[in-house]
């Protein structure tokens, strides 16, 4: 017997942290022939969702696929995702949440797989203003880092 997978439960598991704590949940996905999403929204063969409770109707989150609807300027729309295919799962008000490795699967068996990539992987980006403070010099180093800067509106950014 195979063992499962814990990344469904995961994604269950950061959803709930997201609603308990008043976020919006958003998730992005890899979108192949198994993905039933709207491809307009679609952008570099990925898309995000907000799959919040008044975002979504039905939202059922099963170890294979996420499955809900939900309206797309102003159509209602069946979506499924497959859980392999989900990229990350974060809130969007804070960008806090969870990344995932996502391996493409041959489309069938008759066509031959291309030699991908080394996969993405998720690495701090230093900030502009961090980048100058790194410039200047500083004689006497601060024990004491200071505190994040509020504002502005967080996102999750993939370093390719």
């Amino acid at each position: 017997m195979s063992e499962t997978s814990t990344k469904p439960y995961l994604l269950r598991a950061i959803y709930e942290w997201c609603t308990d704590n008043g976020y919006t949940p958003y998730l992005a996905a890899m979108v192949d022939s198994q993905t039933q999403v709207p491809m307009e929204f679609v952008k570099n063969g990925e898309i995000v969702l907000n799959i919040s409770f008044s975002a979504t109707s039905g939202l059922k989150m099963d170890n294979d696929f996420i499955h809900f609807h939900a309206r797309f300027a102003g159509v209602s729309r069946e979506i499924f995702v497959p859980v392999d295919n989900v990229v990350a799962i974060y809130a969007r008000e804070n960008g806090q949440g969870m990344a995932f490795e996502v391996t493409r699967k041959p489309e069938s068996a008759d066509q031959p797989v291309a030699p991908q990539a080394e996969p993405p992987t998720l690495t701090a980006v230093p900030s502009s203003q961090s980048e100058s403070a790194e410039t200047e010099t500083d004689p006497a180093p601060d024990d004491t880092p200071e505190p994040p800067k509020k504002g502005g509106r967080p996102t999750l950014t993939r370093i390719k």
